[in-house]
């Protein structure tokens, strides 16, 4: 898809690494913590470093045999994905509660459904073993590849985070009595409150923190808690790696895709660098002439991207083509919307100004077409810091836990306004695009950060920081 509006980046000339041993890369597979640890790999790739293996569920092996460029990157497998872990496999009564109108019981939801250890204990396992074989010199995780974390501390392998999320939701303690990087009054991550709290607020804030160490006070926690300590003595794992600082204390290196810019301030880690976004280069799907021919001839298009997760319901369907007949011809609409989804759709002619997508190639080249002039999204981190670095202006319908954080720091900046995914309805939809697409300062703070992000450097300055640490020296 021909990509107007971002020039593609000169080839970089190949840059080795001097170890002769290889570099790991191990991620979950969910799309939103895959895709930033992806692109850094492709970095890699592109500038003919040798010897990369990146390790993940079996349904990613297409996407990481896809990254060959001047150096291959070599698939580990990790098995399928273990259906209590991944959104796209929960049941309707599941997705209702983690994705509730109340905030602490989606929080609390989340924990209760997706907090076990022993469900990654095969992963563990299997890791380790690639572990053994390849003697990774280092190896780069996403941040919560939680059983990756525990070999290369236990191990005492160099490694390097990636976090996709806000900087300070990393480093934010989300109970009493935790070692943090930010003070008792700083939002705690899902809740999301603005640091700009009343006291009210505040009251709720700690009451947050308070109720989810709750959690893991009842009996049934309690008695998964008994069982992680038993299994991870059995399996080895190194007592260290259980405190909440370990992770970033022992990397050699953690790289954020966000700015501090773009989050309320806080102390960061030493070891922290902000990067911005991690983009790859574009266009990513060149061959894509049927959309982006459709974006050219449109002056003035919405794209409408909610993520893979939310599940929309008819009448949340029918609200959209309704926002989409008031905007009228002036603005049309591009729409990925699954095809479980399009089921719903009314027995009736789309609007004229509609476009509806069970899947679009790139929806970073959709963002970067210089044709669309706002992102409705579910706020999740990298789509929030996407549609900021294409200088897109947002309206948030936030899906879950983090997206609630992003949509309250884009409306206290001014690139976004924030819709309840609950109470809301099709006029308070209707109302934002317009204020986002009218008001010339939500345009203007969306570019200002999109200059922002880039010129923080991305996959390019993420690799050359991995490439400079010493365990790639020896």
């Amino acid at each position: 898809m021909p990509v107007p509006s971002v020039d593609k980046p000169a080839r970089k000339v190949p840059r080795m690494s001097s170890s002769s041993r290889p570099i790991l890369f191990v991620s979950l597979p969910e799309s939103g913590l895959f895709n930033p640890v992806q692109t850094i790999a492709g970095e890699f790739a592109r500038r003919g470093v040798q010897d990369l293996w990146f390790a993940t569920d079996e349904e990613r092996r297409g996407d990481i045999e896809a990254l060959a460029d001047v150096s291959t990157v070599r698939f580990a497998s990790l098995g399928d994905v273990v259906p209590e872990l991944s959104a796209l496999t929960w049941d309707e009564e599941v997705y209702a509660k983690v994705t509730g109108p109340k905030r602490f019981a989606a929080h609390a939801a989340v924990i209760r459904h997706t907090y076990d250890p022993a469900l990654h204990v095969d992963k563990y396992r299997r890791l380790l073993e690639i572990v053994e074989k390849l003697e990774p010199a280092l190896m780069v995780i996403e941040s919560l590849t939680a059983y990756a974390i525990d070999i290369a501390i236990t191990r005492r392998i160099p490694y390097v985070l990636v976090s996709p999320f806000l900087p300070s939701n990393y480093v934010t303690a989300y109970t009493p009595f935790t070692k943090a990087y930010t003070d008792p009054d700083f939002p705690v991550p899902h809740s999301g409150l603005s640091v700009h709290m009343t006291l009210r607020q505040r009251i709720e804030n700690r009451l947050f923190r308070v109720r989810t160490l709750g959690i893991f006070l009842r009996p049934s926690m309690a008695r998964v808690l008994k069982r992680d300590r038993r299994t991870r003595q059995q399996l080895g794992i190194a007592p260290e790696a259980r405190r909440f600082l370990a992770r970033i204390e022992h990397a050699e290196l953690v790289v954020n895709g966000s700015l501090a810019e773009l989050d309320y301030p806080f102390r960061a880690p030493d070891n922290m660098r902000m990067v911005g976004a991690l983009i790859p280069p574009l266009p990513q799907a060149p061959e894509d002439e049927d959309v982006s021919g459709w974006l050219a001839t449109h002056n003035s298009v919405i794209f409408v991207g909610l993520g893979t997760t939310t599940r929309l319901t008819s009448e949340q369907v029918r609200d959209m083509l309704t926002v989409a007949r008031r905007l009228g011809n002036d603005h049309h609409i591009l729409w990925k919307l699954p095809v479980e989804q399009q089921r719903l759709l009314p027995d009736e002619p789309l609007p004229e100004n509609v476009r509806i997508e069970s899947w679009v190639p790139s929806q970073l080249d959709v963002l970067a077409h210089p044709n669309v002039k706002a992102f409705l999204t579910h706020g999740g981190g990298n789509g929030f810091h996407e549609g900021l670095y294409f200088g897109k202006p947002m309206v948030i319908r936030p899906l879950w836990v983090d997206c609630y954080d992003q949509a309250v720091r884009g409306e206290d900046f001014g690139v976004s306004l924030t819709v309840d995914p609950h109470r809301g309805t099709g006029d308070d939809i209707f109302r934002a695009l317009r204020r986002v697409l009218d008001e010339p300062s939500f345009s203007e703070r969306a570019q200002h950060f999109g200059k922002v992000l880039r010129a923080a450097g991305g996959a390019a300055a993420a690799t050359d920081l991995v490439l400079d640490l010493p365990a790639l020296a020896s």
